[in-house]
């Protein structure tokens, strides 16, 4: 991935050295494996994507008919992962250029999100990225290492501690720059659903669903964030920054942070009900749509077999 030598985000908050401490509340959308999300009736949830751009074309504010909940476990339950990982290795602020590479990814999903709302007649709100080191407060909560990466729409914000690169790579078998450009490309994805209401309106929807329905509205959005990492790796392909392999290093890691995947390694079987972010087969086929057409109508997860 020919990254070296383009613009990076500034919108980069480094808190490594800062262990944050607890409080906040539940809501974070983690990777590769993370919490459960709920709802009801989700038939034509993608409409909402097409209705937001409408309603701002026309001067509607559609948070009015949307809602900007963030999602918030009512039951005051933290959102957890399935299968806690440990990070391997203290990626400190020693390590610039590995920050350096996390900006200018950040500043390429940037660059195609604006692109893409401009089209739609919006304005891109770029999402705030913190780096963090072993453990992190967010707007959704506590959070350590063990974690993962995760995105918190209560705050709009990308929380990534970069020893997770090195155990993607060491433990999971997933290397490359592309492969760590598809995590971060994933996590913005979240962003995307929750400024064009997704997010809210999972929230508003999950409160009545049973632990397996929201289970598997859980791997919906995952899916889709998924494939809309795969629509940024479109256009940055199209802009030359792609190299020979790139795509098949986060087909890859979509691979190896597949749910069944993880468990047979991590528990030696699969309890399919349990999965919450979707197979291998699965994220691989969702990244691949989004990345062949480069289009969000190609990303519905909700009113396609997933």
């Amino acid at each position: 991935m020919l990254w070296r030598g383009r613009r990076q985000s500034d919108n980069i908050e480094d808190e490594r050295g800062d262990s944050g401490g607890f409080g906040g509340g539940p809501g974070q959308f983690r990777i590769p494996v993370g919490g459960r999300l709920g709802g009801g009736g989700i038939s034509g949830i993608i409409i909402l994507i097409v209705l937001f751009f409408v309603l701002k074309a026309i001067g509607i504010d559609p948070w009015q008919v949307l809602g900007d909940g963030g999602l918030v476990d009512e039951g005051g339950g933290q959102v957890t992962q399935s299968q806690p990982m440990s990070p391997s290795g203290d990626q400190s602020g020693t390590n610039d250029e590995m920050k350096q590479f996390v900006a200018t990814v950040l500043a390429e999903t940037e660059d195609v999100w604006s692109g893409i709302f401009k089209a739609n007649g919006m304005t891109y709100e770029d999402p705030k990225l913190v780096l963090f080191s072993g453990q992190i407060r967010s707007a959704c909560g506590f959070a350590s290492a063990a974690s993962g990466p995760f995105y918190c729409p209560n705050d709009h914000k990308v929380y990534l501690d970069m020893a997770f690169f090195r155990q993607l790579s060491q433990q999971f078998g997933a290397s490359g720059d592309f492969a760590n450009a598809y995590v971060i490309a994933h996590e913005v994805g979240h962003h995307v659903q929750n400024l064009t209401g997704i997010l809210p309106k999972f929230n508003q929807m999950r409160q009545n669903m049973s632990e397996v329905d929201a289970n598997h509205m859980s791997m919906q959005v995952e899916l889709q964030a998924d494939c809309f990492a795969g629509v940024w790796g479109h256009y940055t392909d199209q802009k030359g920054i792609l190299e020979k392999g790139d795509l098949q290093d986060a087909l890859n890691a979509a691979k190896q942070i597949g749910d069944d995947t993880l468990q047979k390694k991590m528990q030696g079987y699969v309890v399919p009900e349990s999965f919450n972010h979707g197979t291998s087969a699965q994220r691989q086929k969702w990244f691949a749509a989004g990345f062949k057409s480069g289009k969000l109508s190609d990303c519905d997860t909700f009113n396609n077999p997933i």
